[in-house]
């Protein structure tokens, strides 16, 4: 039997550096020198799953999922964005949205797998500032809320 009473990191902290906010979620950036421009996405509410959401919700989510990708890609120019969403440590919905280039320190793998360099190579840099003003731009224009 799993206990309830459990804390629960992403109801109790914002969970990385506050970039922009909804009524639904909020988009943080994760701290990770290796891996700038790395944000969550994270539901407000404590729920596990994608299926614990209305079709509404689950669409919403995705829509600003999408919209964290497209605005790390322009910003960040990655060889590739990974998105994921495991909660196997933190059972919170929450989507991970990792901008990853083809020499950084775990490539291929997943960021959390084997490391394949050692050195950190130099990565665009870009300040929360501009980031949480890019979302929100994309986010009254293409989804109508800021």
């Amino acid at each position: 039997m799993e206990n309830v009473s459990k804390p629960c990191e992403l109801c109790d902290s914002l969970g990385g550096i506050l970039l922009w906010e909804s009524h639904d979620c909020r988009v943080v950036r994760v701290e990770d020198a290796d891996y700038p421009g790395f944000c969550r996405v994270i539901w407000n509410a404590h729920v596990r799953e994608m299926t614990d959401l209305s079709s509404d919700q689950r669409r919403s989510i995705m829509d600003i999922v999408f919209g964290v990708e497209q605005i790390i890609r322009e910003l960040f120019s990655p060889y590739k964005i990974n998105l994921a969403s495991f909660g196997n440590m933190t059972p919170h919905l929450h989507w991970h949205v990792i901008p990853r280039w083809s020499d950084d320190r775990h490539f291929p793998e997943p960021i959390w797998g084997k490391i394949h360099q050692n050195q950190t190579l130099k990565r665009p840099c870009v300040s929360d500032e501009t980031i949480a003003l890019r979302l929100k731009q994309y986010f009254l224009r293409e989804l109508n809320h800021g």
